[in-house]
Parts: C-alpha cells; structure tokens; sequence
C-alpha cells in the first residue's frame, strides 16, 4: 500500500509540474487569449482600444527622423445641434474636424487624450489599399486582373484560386466567410483566437476551401480578403507590408507619434485591421488622401489610384452603401466623398469638393445596430455642411 501511495505522489507531483511548465510556457498565449475575449467587455473597451500592443504581437511602425507635419488650428465653431447627443450615444472617443487644412475642432471623450493611439480596426484596410495603389504604380503588380495565385501561390487549392486581386479589392471574392462578431464560432472570431494565439493568418486564409459564388460577380464583406492583398503584396515584392507601409507613407508623413500594427505569430501584420496611431496622425494620413495624394510637394501616393480606389466599382446592391478597392461610398455620395470605416465607431470621412476632413474614433457596442452607419455619415455631412 505504501508503494502504490508513494506512486500514485510521484505521479501528481510530475502532473503538477507538468502543468506549471506548460503553463509558463504558454503563459503569454493564455493571457493574449483572455484579454481577447475580454476586449469588447463594457468597462474595458475604451482603454483596451488604447492598449492593444498589451493583448497582441505588434510591430512598430517608426515615424522616422523628419519634421513633424504641423496641422495649424482655424476659427473654430459651433458644431450642429445633436453633435452632443450622437457623441454621447456612440460613444464616440475623439473627434477631429479639418477644413483647408486646418484643424477646426479637437475634442476626445471617455477618459481618451490626444497621445492615445487607437485601434484603426477596418479603417487599417484603407490604408493598404493606398501602399497597394504605390506599388502598382511602380509596376511590382502587373495588373489587377492577375489571379492572387500568381504572387501568393499558397492559396493554390483554396477558396481563393481563381479569384483575381481585382475581385479581392472589391470584396467579391465569392470565398465563404462568417462575419459576425457577435457569434463566438464565427470565422471574423475564430480569426482573431488565431491572432491571439500566435498562429499564423496565411495559413488560415489557406485553409478557406467553401464559395458561395463565382469571383466578381456577388459584393460580400469578408475581412479576410485584406490579408489576401497582404499576402499579395508580400509576395510580388519580398518585403513586409510594416516596412514597405512605413517607407513609403508612414516617414514622408510626419507623424506625431509611431504608431504600430498587431501581427500574428510569425509577425505579419494584421493588415485587415491592425493599425494603432492617434487621432492627429491618423488625420495627417486622411488630410494627404484628401489632397489627392500630395505632400509637401511629394505625390506619396497616384491621383490616379485614390479616384479609381474610391469609385464604387464594387457589384453591391443598387441603392446600397457602394465600395471601390477597400474604400467606403456612402449612399447618395457626391462626387469626391467617400469614408475608411472601422467596427465600433471609426471613421475618416472625405468631403473633397469642400475640403473636409473628419476623424471620429470610439468604442460603440451599438454599431451593428440597423441604420448606426448611416446616421453617422449624416452626422459627418452635417457637420462638412455648417462649416
């Protein structure tokens, strides 16, 4: 008896142990995991969207050594009656308003400051589609009817073969795909346990195999087809998209602050949503889009690209919300407005004929709420229109 007792020690003692070095070992993982699915709770959302290098991977993106991009204040002026109300009820974080350049109102709310750097989520895939629009024109894509195989033959065999970069931009790969946030199992989730987990996004786009239609012919919202441009872009220049995005826009900007994108575990960015800057700088970006890619006398990113890029070219729904490659159109747009749109509140809304630019961040639960987008549009025209 005495045997099997000293056994059975020996035996619980090596589990425990056991347990612990696993447990250490995968340590960063389980607290990557929990933060994950604590991200979006009610009384952590305004700081985690502050915070997210403490519950991912990141990779900085350096502002590099050149002057600061100074953005002068105008007149202000009072914004239209119901701005406090819709602040309040989407809960909007901060809010920036540019006319002619000049900042003509500032404020940030729920504890924020003009040094948070805030998650970007799908505003992120805007800014790829301009590195993108660079890099085609400088003739590392042929074209935007090659099949994404050519440079990112691992998704050869996937949901993805047969689709061409074209059909990618517009989100109308046909591929399958869950976009529901609020299902646990669905695949936008599913994706993000990934990123938490330090897997690796390429070989989870790999593993899509189901379409629901042939490539270009049906709009579908599937996140994941960002990544597909990622892996595009990897593939027919060599480089990360932190390094080319970093040289090519992010230095020539200058920015306040770095910012920086979450990777996944072999350090890719997440470039479907993954971009951390402040509101300042994430206006310095929106103030050069609007000036049809100019800076400081430098063409940082094709005239050419950004009116092809925000042109509706998407097969969407006649009457619907419109989209080009990875840029919003809202319903009964004007000519030269478009919007980059995140989940839960984040926007960078164009209003090129009058010079507006507006910056909105926040952390609204509600957004998936029927007619939340376009209330917010109508928010933002109201406010380009009373300046």
């Amino acid at each position: 008896m005495r045997t099997l007792l000293k056994w059975l020690l020996r035996i619980t003692l090596a589990l425990v142990l056991a347990a612990v070095v696993v447990g250490l070992w995968k340590r960063e993982e389980i607290m990557r995991l929990l933060a994950v699915n604590s991200l979006f709770s009610e009384e952590k959302i305004v700081h985690n969207f502050s915070h997210m290098n403490d519950a991912f991977l990141t990779v900085d993106l350096p502002r590099g050594n050149g002057p600061t991009w100074e953005l002068p204040y105008g007149p202000g002026f009072d914004l239209p009656e119901g701005t406090d109300e819709w602040i309040e009820t989407r809960a909007v974080t901060s809010l920036l308003v540019m006319q002619g350049g000049q900042i003509r109102f500032e404020e940030y709310y729920l504890g924020t400051g003009p040094d948070d750097r805030r998650i970007s989520w799908s505003v992120a895939k805007s800014y790829l589609s301009a590195l993108f629009g660079i890099l085609m024109n400088e003739g590392a894509i042929e074209s935007l009817d090659d099949p994404v195989t050519k440079y990112a033959p691992q998704l050869t065999g996937s949901a993805y073969d047969g689709a061409s970069i074209r059909n990618v931009l517009n989100m109308a790969s046909g591929v399958s795909f869950d976009e529901d946030y609020l299902d646990y199992n669905s695949d936008i989730n599913r994706m993000g346990r990934v990123v938490a987990l330090g897997g690796e996004l390429d070989d989870f786009a790999a593993s899509l195999q189901d379409s629901f239609t042939t490539p270009g012919e049906v709009w579908q919202y599937v996140s994941i087809d960002t990544h597909v441009i990622g892996m595009v872009i990897r593939g027919a220049t060599g480089r990360s998209v932190a390094e080319l995005l970093t040289e090519k826009i992010i230095d020539p900007l200058g920015l306040e602050r770095d910012g920086y994108y979450i990777t996944d575990g072999a350090g890719v960015a997440f470039v479907l949503g993954g971009l951390n800057f402040t509101t300042r700088d994430f206006a310095r970006f929106g103030q050069m889009i609007l000036q049809n890619g100019e800076h400081d006398g430098e063409q940082l990113v094709p005239a050419e690209w950004i009116t092809e890029a925000t042109w509706p070219s998407a097969p969407t729904e006649p009457g619907k919300i419109g989209y080009g490659y990875q840029w919003w159109v809202p319903v009964g747009a004007h000519e030269g407005e478009f919007l980059a749109r995140g989940i839960y509140g984040q926007y960078i809304y164009f209003d090129q004929p009058r010079g507006v630019l507006i910056v909105s961040t926040g952390a609204d639960r509600k957004f998936r709420e029927p007619g939340v987008n376009d209330q917010n549009v109508e928010m933002f025209r109201k406010i380009a229109q009373s300046l």
